[in-house]
């Protein structure tokens, strides 16, 4: 059953992203794509090439040399893709990373007089909007860090295929790398970086290897010390983190 305001958090989402585009602000979408297993393993889909891969028969876990986690960030105004790849757990905390590493990479070189930044999610997984943790990390490792006013703007619950990413990133990643074992990290990079499409999309990729622990909690003390502004509109899916001149 579709959301009452899911209609008006479509509206005032596009509003939003219009006004950051005109005033030359960066607009990312984000989210995590589907965990893969690095291994010897089939990769569906169809590759052209003179001899069938040889894989093995099942796809065990216990199998594999690790599990990939797909971080992925859309510039929307640049056309460009940047995919964090994680070997631990899909959390917040591995996010908010994503999105960092990517600004040190990538946006502060793309976007030098920006002053606030657009990020565009799902309302659920590691960038859901009801994550304590998620919004700590935001405000701590983005916001305070770089002087950013960071925006936030959740698509509503099950309209996930309408966030930018999805096909604009993530359906291009998938042609390019169906039928393609994933045998190493290196070999996913790889694919990553080698994804394009005829509008000109670029995508970069890093690998995140780090321990991200999962089921970390925030205090009612830390989510009060944090420069949040909900906006009027949907609060629940949109909100504004101030940088904070001292951090607690």
């Amino acid at each position: 059953m579709d959301h009452p305001d899911r209609n008006c958090q479509f509206e005032y989402l596009i509003a939003q992203k219009e006004a950051f585009l005109n005033a030359n602000q960066p607009v990312i979408s984000v989210d995590t794509k589907k965990k893969e297993l690095i291994g010897n393993f089939k990769n569906p889909g169809q590759n052209w090439c003179l001899e069938a891969e040889r894989v093995n028969l099942h796809d065990f876990p216990q199998d594999a040399i690790g599990r990939a986690v797909p971080y992925g960030i859309y510039d929307v105004a640049a056309n460009r893709g940047f995919v964090c790849v994680g070997d631990s757990a899909d959390t917040p905390e591995f996010a908010v990373s994503a999105i960092v590493l990517w600004w040190e990479t990538q946006g502060q070189s793309l976007y030098p007089k920006a002053t606030q930044l657009l990020i565009l999610c799902d309302a659920g997984g590691s960038n859901g909007c009801r994550l304590r943790l998620f919004k700590q990390q935001i405000q701590e490792q983005l916001s305070d860090r770089f002087g950013l006013e960071v925006t936030l703007c959740h698509y509503p619950t099950s309209c996930s295929k309408w966030n930018p990413i999805e096909y604009r990133l993530f359906a291009p990643i998938s042609i390019n790398w169906a039928g393609v074992p994933l045998r190493t990290f290196d070999v996913m990079l790889s694919c990553l970086r080698g994804t394009t499409t005829k509008t000109g999309l670029q995508v970069n990729a890093s690998l995140l290897s780090k321990v991200f622990v999962t089921g970390l909690r925030v205090s009612d003390r830390v989510m009060k010390a944090l420069k949040v502004r909900f906006h009027r509109v949907c609060p629940r899916w949109n909100y504004t983190f101030q940088p904070r001149l001292t951090v607690l």
